[in-house]
């Protein structure tokens, strides 16, 4: 279902993502908040644990969501996959931000807004604060 398919909902989980980062002290290495879902790249928090950060992620953006009409906001599970490498970190980027193209929203990368593209095309903060890692 697309809980996120308005630009409201979708700055809104951008949001809250900077908020986790900040109270978890996980980097936010990339984003791109689709109309279904969102994904992250993200480094181990310095408190608590993946999950943690995505179940508080998950409860803020339910939680802050103004329609509640819906009877669950997010499937319980998360995918995760560990990066080990600069490659593969660089690999999960391109697939991430090229999501929106291959949905047909968007032309090109840049034109989604509700993604880390920007940064790591031409240095431009946007929606969030990225957190570059080696």
């Amino acid at each position: 279902m697309p809980l996120l398919g308005s630009a409201g909902a979708r700055n809104l989980i951008v949001n809250i993502l900077g908020e986790v980062r900040d109270l978890y002290g996980s980097a936010l290495v990339g984003y791109v908040a689709m109309p279904e879902h969102v994904h992250l790249l993200i480094t181990e928090p310095a408190k608590g644990t993946p999950s943690i950060v995505m179940h508080v992620l998950k409860q803020r953006a339910a939680r802050d969501d103004s329609d509640h009409s819906t009877p669950r906001f997010w499937r319980f599970r998360f995918q995760d996959f560990n990066v080990w490498s600069q490659k593969k970190k660089v690999e999960k980027l391109q697939y991430m931000h090229v999501n929106p193209v291959k949905r047909g929203l968007v032309s090109h990368p840049k034109d989604w807004p509700w993604s880390s593209f920007s940064f790591y095309a031409d240095g431009q903060v946007g929606l969030g604060r990225i957190d570059p890692v080696s």
